[in-house]
Order: C-alpha cells, then sequence, then structure tokens
C-alpha cells in the first residue's frame, strides 16, 4: 500500500502482472497477498455496493476492493484484466439506473477512501480532487474561500467521480452547467491498468481529442477516474428564493419557458406537481397549496437579484401564479426549499411498502409544457402513482413512479411508460435521460435516440476495452458480439 494516500501513479505505466493462471477466485486471491486488509468477499455488503432503484435484480460482485490510492486502483484493474474479470466503479451508490450491478460477477472498486481536496487554486477557480470525495465534503473544504462546487444533483453524499462518470447535473445546471462543463481534466486507469491525464488546468485546448469529455458520462465503462480538476465559483454576494404556486402545470411551465427564453438569470428553478406537493405536506409538516408550484432562485448583486426576481413574479403572475412568496434570510430561504429538498423521501413515506423507480427525460425548453402535460395523462391513463418533480430550466423532468411489488403486472406497466415517456422526449429531438445516465435501466432506449451513432461508441468502447472487463452491461450490451 502507497504511504502517501493522495500518490497518483505514474501516467502512462501498468503494475506488474499476478503471475497464475484462473479466474475471479484467482483475481481476488492475487489482491489479498497484496491488499489484505482492503478487500472483502461479505455477502451483505457485496449487496450493499449492488445497490439499485431500478427493477432489475440485485446482481452484487464477487468482491469488494476499497483502493486507497490511485496505483491500487491500476493494480486491481490491471488484475482484473490478466484474469479478464469484470470491475464494477463505486463511488458512494447514489445512481438510478443500476450502474453498479455486476451481471458477469467480478470486483467491485469502491473509491469512498479516496477522499482528498489535493490542491485548490483559487485564484483559476479550480481544485483538484480524488474521486471519492462526496460534494458535500468538498464545498466544506472550500467554505473558507469564498468559492464554491456548484453542480448539485440532490444527494450531498454523491462522490466528485461518480457525478463525472454519469454526467450528473442537478438543480443549479441552469446556471452553472453540468459535469460535462465542470471537469478540466481527470487522472484516469484504462481497462489494462496504464494510468492517463486528460488534459491540464487551461480553461480552453485545442489539443486533439477531448480525452476528458469521452471520459465524463462514459460510466465506468471507458475508465476508472480517480482524481479530477473541477471549476469553483464565487459564492454569490446575495441569494434570494421564491416560491409560486400556479393554477395549472402548463402554466408554471410556460413561466419558466419565458423566464429562460428571456435570459433571466436563474440559479435555480424547481417545479412539484400536486401529488408531489401533497406528499411533502405529510412529510414535512408543511402546509402549501397542493397545486403545481415553482420554487425559483437568483444569485447577483443585492440590487440585481431584486430585479431579476421582481422580473420573473411578473411572469409568473401572467401564467396564473396565485401567489409569490420571496425570501433572503437563509433561514426563511431553507423553509421556502424545504418541499423540494425532502421530495423523494416523501414521496417515500407517503406510499409504504411501494418501490420507488425514478426516470428522467429532458426536452427543448419550448416544449417543456407540452411534454409534462401529455406525460400526466399518461401516467392517469395508466392508474400510475408517479408524481413529477422537474429541473425545469433545462427541460428536465423526473417521475417517482411508486411501484407495488406484489402487482404482477407493474414491471410492464411500468415498462409501457417509461417506453412511452422517452420516445415523446425523442421525438421532440430530446433525451431519455438528462441526468441519470443509461446503466442497465435504459439499455433498450439508447438505440431508439441515437440510432448508429451507437455503432461508433461500441467501436470506441472495443478499442479501448477490448475484454469489456469495466463495467460491462452498461449502456449497452456486448455479451453477445
Amino acid at each position: 500500500m502507497a504511504a502517501d494516500p493522495r500518490s497518483s501513479g505514474k501516467t502512462g505505466e501498468k503494475p506488474q502482472s499476478c503471475p497464475q493462471p484462473g479466474g475471479v477466485e484467482a483475481a481476488i486471491a492475487c489482491l489479498k497477498q497484496r491488499f489484505t486488509e482492503q478487500i472483502a468477499t461479505g455477502e451483505e455488503l457485496r449487496r450493499q455496493h449492488a445497490n439499485t432503484l431500478t427493477l432489475v435484480e440485485n446482481q452484487p460482485a464477487d468482491a469488494v476492493f476499497f483502493a486507497e490510492t490511485t496505483t491500487d486502483v491500476a493494480q486491481a484493474v490491471q488484475t482484473a484484466s490478466d484474469f479478464k474479470v469484470p470491475i464494477i466503479p463505486y463511488g458512494a451508490g447514489t445512481s438510478l439506473e443500476g450502474h453498479l450491478n455486476a451481471p458477469s460477477g467480478g470486483i467491485c472498486i469502491d473509491l469512498s477512501r479516496m477522499d482528498q481536496v489535493i490542491a485548490i487554486n483559487a485564484q483559476d477557480l479550480d481544485c483538484t480532487v480524488q474521486a471519492g470525495i462526496s460534494r458535500d465534503k468538498l464545498n466544506a473544504t472550500l467554505r473558507d474561500t469564498g468559492l464554491f462546487f456548484p453542480v448539485d444533483p440532490g444527494a450531498g453524499e454523491a462522490s466528485i467521480g461518480g457525478m463525472a462518470a454519469t454526467r450528473a447535473s442537478g438543480t443549479c445546471a441552469v446556471r452553472y452547467g453540468t459535469m460535462r462543463e465542470a471537469v478540466l481534466n481527470a487522472t484516469a486507469v484504462l481497462a489494462d491498468g496504464t494510468v492517463i491525464k486528460t488534459g491540464g488546468r487551461a480553461r480552453k485546448s485545442a489539443a486533439g481529442y477531448d480525452l476528458t469529455r469521452l471520459l465524463v458520462g462514459s460510466e465506468g465503462t471507458l475508465g476508472i477516474m480517480t482524481e479530477l480538476t473541477v471549476r469553483l465559483f464565487g459564492r454569490p454576494e446575495t441569494i434570494l428564493s421564491a416560491v409560486a404556486p400556479f393554477d395549472t402545470i402548463e402554466g408554471a411551465c410556460l413561466a419558466t419557458s419565458e423566464a429562460m427564453q428571456l435570459g433571466l438569470g436563474l440559479a435555480r428553478i424547481e417545479l412539484l406537481d400536486p401529488l408531489q406537493l401533497k406528499a411533502v405536506n405529510a412529510h414535512s409538516k408543511l402546509s402549501l397549496e397542493e397545486v403545481p408550484t415553482l420554487f425559483v432562485e437568483v444569485h447577483g448583486t443585492p440590487d440585481a437579484a431584486r430585479e431579476q426576481i421582481t422580473y420573473f413574479s411578473q411572469i409568473a403572475k401572467d401564467h396564473g401564479a396565485r401567489t409569490f412568496d420571496w425570501a433572503e434570510d437563509e433561514q426563511e430561504r431553507n423553509r421556502l426549499w424545504k418541499a423540494r429538498h425532502d421530495a423523494f423521501w416523501a414521496v417515500k413515506s407517503a406510499w409504504p411498502g411501494r418501490q420507488a423507480i425514478v426516470t428522467d427525460v429532458c426536452v427543448p425548453i419550448s416544449r417543456l409544457a407540452e411534454a409534462v402535460v401529455a406525460t400526466q395523462a399518461d401516467i392517469e391513463a395508466l392508474g400510475l402513482i408517479a408524481p413529477i418533480v422537474g429541473h425545469v430550466g433545462d427541460g428536465n423532468f423526473h417521475c417517482i413512479v411508486m411501484i407495488d411489488p406484489q402487482d404482477t403486472k407493474a414491471a410492464e406497466t411500468l415498462s409501457r411508460f417509461s417506453r412511452a415517456l422517452a420516445e415523446r422526449a425523442i421525438a421532440m429531438e430530446g433525451t431519455c435521460t438528462g441526468e441519470h445516465g443509461i446503466g442497465q435501466g435504459k439499455v433498450n432506449l439508447l438505440e431508439h435516440e441515437l440510432g448508429a451513432g451507437l455503432d461508433m461508441m461500441r467501436t470506441i468502447k472495443r478499442a479501448l476495452d477490448p475484454h469489456n472487463t469495466l463495467n460491462p452491461g452498461k449502456i449497452f450490451d456486448l455479451a453477445g458480439d
């Protein structure tokens, strides 16, 4: 085990191979020789590392390896490559589409111990971190610098590496962008154990292929990112939050579209439908109107923030907002946002015994109202319990479908609904997933969205991972090739 917990390993080099032949048992034995205390095979631990919020069954790996350095990761990947054993990367377990399952067995590499900030470059507005650090820990470390990392997928424990691997975004993407824009470069381990860096810290580069963007969103299928340099932003001088209940969900969506088209500097704009508000009121002891509601936040100077919130209030009222309640005080702002932050757990508690399956799509902002209204009609026609919540400033919304595990037709109904939702989004020139990724859960939708483009993805995968050992079965299935 390396002495320096932040050791990157030498780029371009591979660790020494294990000498003996064999399958996954031999690979595990080989790793145990080198990392006695870092590898575990207990069933419950393995199942915890394969947690998934899809209807796909839990498929645990054969062992969990707790990496502490990039060199550790490279050694584990090299060993797996020697024995043609699958590798499944794990950050914090917050992904939603079965990314963590091991359908062919193998070794799960847990990066959660790699959770350090390596360097903060305040003048350049960036920092370099290990992939296992959570966004909450990163922002806590940055607090005294006056800077923050804005990408907020809703789970504070989400790891920066996992967020990059799934190209996550969340509530602040409307102003600050997604992980696609946030990551400047990465250190990554390739399928044969080679360590590479994808770039430097410059804000732009025309030097060859964009390897950083190739890895961001690749879901661990092309390489395992172990360190990342990410963009930071100055903490806003003023933050104003507002809540606007509407007569109709269409009105809320149209107000969102107009605000975005006019270029208002909104930092967040979130939608909750009436069913979601009903669950939140019960769970969080609130008394919000159970009607379609927008939650809005603006960042800026005191004058600019007030000007923007005033402008948006008029847009909202023009589209049927019943009231417009806003606040600057942090405690009051937290009160206004409590409904949005509690959304998932509110739904879980409202329908105990049911399984929550979260799906998302994203459409051009001009088609948002049409897409949401049509989705509500589908939910009603199929008799589903499926509250809607959305990062609507991006045209992105989620349905939290509550499935009865005792209903033998539940999986079929969910499949029909999800397929119709995705196909509608794609027909509107949108996407079957705005931020969750493909994983296992949406493999069957990707070809419909990309067509022949999927062949190019397969070509890249085969070139970089010829033995299909990096997170196999995710994004597309090469098993039958």
